[in-house]
């Protein structure tokens, strides 16, 4: 039996390893969450009240002390009552598998129609807003819309959205390489530093981008502007180029490196252009 005693030496040695890097990796994934569903504040008041209880009991600060203990439980009510929308997130994004990820690839060709029919409602001043799913599924917003299930196509998409017509309002919804749903209603963001110029359209994106892990891309009806919300952040007035690159690595996750590589290029600042506040 010396082979187990060898294999058990092993698993001795490689335990304590096994243990720090796993806590590692879910406190990186932890942080990660927290950021992309902005609820860092939560973490950050929690710290704080910690902090203080800790210094408490460290100094024998007894009637401190019997205050926190006493509060304590209306606190974490009323933690739970404020930063209900943040908590809410987070559980969405824990229940976020690969498993039941929705097929959120778009071919080059069929992303190219997109953006081209972008670029042209951007110069024509017509506004757009079309929603690309990742791993979160969009069953309840699509249900909100009209169902189109057709291939897609730039002519299709500027025929929606040049014209008043009765799907012009709304969102379009595409998924597994198809547009899904039109006209479909989107949760506004709540959020108090928006821009007060910026119009329901925006409002809407930066909703989506915070409620699921969608990418969505705007065109505005009033500047032409064309921007990107995504992980509860919105970037305003990108070019084409920029648009392009972040698509596919977002859609994509890096499998058409070869693809994109004739991007790499270009200007990659919009990652440092969220633009929400005056």
């Amino acid at each position: 039996m010396v082979w187990l005693q060898w294999l058990s030496s092993i698993y001795e040695f490689i335990r304590p390893v096994l243990d720090v890097a796993l806590l590692a990796f879910l406190l990186y994934k932890g942080y990660e969450l927290l950021e992309k569903t902005q609820a860092l504040p939560l973490v950050k008041g929690a710290g704080f009240l910690a902090l203080v209880y800790g210094i408490a009991f460290l100094f024998k600060l007894t009637a401190l002390q019997w205050v926190l203990t006493i509060i304590a439980p209306g606190l974490f009510i009323a933690i739970a009552i404020v930063f209900q929308p943040e908590l809410r997130k987070i559980f969405m994004r824990l229940g976020q598998t690969d498993f039941f990820r929705p097929n959120a690839t778009v071919q080059i060709g069929k992303l190219d129609a997109v953006i081209t029919a972008a670029e042209l409602l951007s110069q024509r001043r017509r506004g757009m807003l079309i929603v690309f799913p990742r791993k979160i599924h969009l069953k309840n917003i699509i249900e909100t819309g009209t169902r189109i299930n057709a291939e897609i196509s730039s002519s299709l998409i500027i025929s929606i959205y040049e014209f008043d017509g009765p799907l012009h309002d709304g969102a379009m919804v595409i998924q597994n390489g198809k547009i899904a749903a039109a006209s479909c209603f989107l949760p506004l963001s709540e959020r108090q530093d928006i821009r007060k110029n910026f119009g329901t359209r925006h409002r809407a994106s930066l909703g989506m981008a915070e409620q699921s892990d969608a990418v969505v891309l705007i065109v505005s009806e009033e500047t032409g502007a064309m921007s990107l919300a995504y992980d509860s952040k919105l970037y305003y007035d990108l070019t084409t180029a920029e648009i392009t690159r972040k698509l596919m690595e977002l859609l994509d996750k890096g499998s058409r490196k070869d693809s994109s590589q004739a991007l790499e290029d270009k200007d990659p600042s919009s990652e440092n252009r969220e633009v929400l506040v005056e």
